[in-house]
């Protein structure tokens, strides 16, 4: 009867020899010198995550030192013992599973049949698959035949989480650290496999495996048997994207593109689309990362770049890549980490990957410190302006390669320099400003809903009666903030110092001391935030809303020195002398009433507000005082 048990790939594809062994070539290498030099240890221990080769390898271990006239590295894959071993049918080779034979009572029962010699082979081999699932007395115990086992006897363990087996156990083998196989390496196996097995698979689909299978051979080959089932002999890239998530790489180029031209609009719109598509979205930002990597790569040492971006995309993102300084980039590469630990615990995903990429191309938009300091010398700022595209204007055709990837133009002008007395800031900047917080904007380029309750900080109407629209400059601030303290004493008393940075667009960017925390909430406070985007609305033509940054080069804020209250005693008249008493011991003295002592002591109100020191105190803290 012809059998017709299917058997799948991940099992038909097992290596069998140490040739067949891919992208652990340092374990083969060690290995194989060891059985030719007859140097072989009395346990091994093999490392590394799923699917690359643990258990594989300690079979072909297994089938080196018992086959015929062995130990030997070139033995026979098809002679009988060497077919017992791969099947486990072998009397010498006894595989055990960690995890169903972890208590100490199986570990005697293996520590007593381990003294009996081989049958067939030279070596008795025990294989413990994830041995760090053992108990720490199922160790203990194991611990004396480890150390000093009958010469018969060999020892392979294996484990995924190494840190959980005692440390006694670890100094007692050898430790191979198998690696996750590179992309590269599983890419060229599938398609040795597909070949094989009569099925057409293209490059891209092949790497697109590979890539999900994250360095896991097994993995690898377990979805390309389920993409045979689904597609039957022709699978293509998009075949994968459907049934695995997966972004494919023009779309990854295609994302990576719009970031680095600030074409926020567009970059939302693909995010849309693949969401609606039931794309991954953690898989999505981690191939974006991916990307930047690569960039960050190419940027700094373009001789160890390794692209792997679409060839119909490299020239784009070249040109990009070749006007995006360095610190900017790894500046995107900190706020898409940031944003893919914020997903790794939230079930809306979607939300914190959005949320990032608005983060990721502002930033790209900031001014650095190469930015300031040429500004100080009277070079202009360059121009980064985040493109405002309608969202009806991003529909892409599927399948399109290419994109406009140029910002339509935006009416940005360099920021005007301060003449040395226009802003009261003494000393060049020094420090990078580094943005700590800021107050909820909505980005640039999105119409907001028109029921949605206001944001805080929205701009007014840009039509302002008697003032011509243009972009803010360091003397407007100064006249702007003058105007704030006369309307409002009081709420604008913690905004002391502070540099004007640049206007893009109605976002205006100022730096504060890292330690002036009043200023921050001050400028962020909605009442005030109103009032200075109101008050712009009369000098500039537009209102704004405000990007705080901090710098080490702007003033701190002043020390307030507390200053002790005025000594009314000295101002009231001098008490009459009273008779001295005789001491009484028996009673406490008694307190005068604290009412009448400030009756008697109370200076008078003109006094009290024209007193110097409350003065000082006015002018320090730009208050003024009420009278009830």
């Amino acid at each position: 009867m012809e059998d017709v048990s299917y058997q799948v790939f991940a099992r038909k594809y097992r290596p069998r020899t140490f040739k067949d062994v891919l992208g652990q070539d340092h374990v083969v290498r060690t290995l194989c010198n060891a059985i030719e030099q007859q140097r072989l240890a009395h346990a091994y221990l093999f490392v590394g995550p799923r699917g690359t080769g643990k258990t594989s390898t300690a079979r072909i271990f297994a089938k080196a030192l018992n086959c015929t006239d062995g130990p030997k590295v070139d033995f026979d894959p098809d002679e009988d013992v060497c077919l017992e071993i791969a099947e486990g049918r072998s009397l010498d080779v006894q595989e055990i599973d960690g995890a169903s034979n972890r208590g100490i009572d199986n570990i005697r029962d293996l520590r007593d049949n381990v003294q009996f010699a081989p049958t067939r082979g030279k070596y008795r081999i025990i294989y413990i698959d994830e041995v760090h699932m053992l108990t720490k007395e199922s160790f203990n115990a194991l611990l004396k035949t480890l150390e000093e086992p009958p010469a018969h006897v060999m020892f392979i363990f294996a484990t995924t989480e190494p840190h959980k087996i005692l440390p006694t156990i670890l100094s007692r083998c050898q430790r191979f650290d198998l690696r996750p196989i590179p992309t590269e390496v599983i890419a060229a196996h599938l398609v040795n496999i597909a070949r094989n097995e009569g099925v057409t698979l293209d490059e891209d689909a092949a790497y697109a495996i590979a890539t999900v299978a994250d360095g896991g051979m097994r993995d690898a080959q377990s979805m390309l048997d389920q993409l045979v089932s689904f597609c039957g002999n022709h699978i293509t890239e998009q075949n994968v994207n459907d049934i695995f998530g997966v972004t494919s790489r023009e779309t990854v180029a295609k994302a990576l593109a719009y970031m680095l031209d600030r074409q926020l609009p567009s970059l939302l719109h693909l995010v849309h689309e693949l969401s609606e598509a039931g794309r991954d979205m953690g898989q999505l930002l981690s191939e974006l990362m991916g990307a930047v990597r690569e960039l960050l790569i190419t940027k700094v040492a373009p001789q160890e770049a390794n692209s792997t971006l679409p060839e119909q995309w490299r020239a784009t993102l070249s040109e990009l890549l070749s006007r995006t300084p360095t610190d900017k980039i790894i500046r995107l590469m900190e706020v898409l980490s940031h944003a893919e630990e914020q997903m790794r615990w939230s079930t809306n995903k979607r939300l914190y990957l959005e949320m990032g990429l608005i983060q990721a191309v502002h930033s790209l938009a900031e001014a650095n410190i190469s930015d300031i300091i040429r500004a100080l010398n009277g070079a202009p700022l360059p121009e980064t302006p985040i493109a405002t595209v309608p969202m009806a204007a991003v529909a892409m055709p599927a399948g399109s390669p290419t994109v406009p990837v140029t910002a339509p133009p935006v009416q940005s002008q360099p920021v005007p320099q301060p003449a040395p007395s226009s802003v009261p800031v003494p000393g060049p900047t020094t420090v990078a400003p580094q943005p700590i917080a800021s107050a909820p904007i909505m980005p640039p380029g999105l119409e907001p809903i028109d029921d949605a309750p206001p944001l805080f900080g929205d701009m007014p109407p840009a039509e302002a009666e008697g003032a011509t629209e243009r972009p803010l400059t360091p003397e407007d601030w100064a006249l702007l903030l003058d105007k704030v303290r006369e309307a409002s004493p009081i709420a604008s008393g913690d905004i002391g110092h502070t540099l004007f940075i640049s206007d893009e667009d109605g976002l205006v960017t100022l730096a504060i001391h890292p330690d002036d925390m009043n200023s921050y909430d001050a400028l962020l406070g909605d009442t005030l935030n109103e009032l200075i985007s109101n008050t712009a609305q009369t000098i500039c033509g537009h209102g704004i809303r405000l990007r705080i940054v901090t710098d080490d080069s702007v003033p701190p804020p002043q020390a307030v020195e507390i200053l002790p209250p005025p000594n009314f005693e000295e101002l009231a008249p001098a008490p009459r002398p009273k008779p001295k008493a005789e001491p009484q011991p028996a009673a406490a003295p008694q307190p005068q009433p604290a009412e009448a002592a400030a009756t008697s002591l109370k200076p008078s109100d003109e006094e009290f507000y024209h007193d110097p020191l409350i003065e000082q105190a006015l002018e320090i803290f730009h208050a003024t005082l009420i009278k009830n």
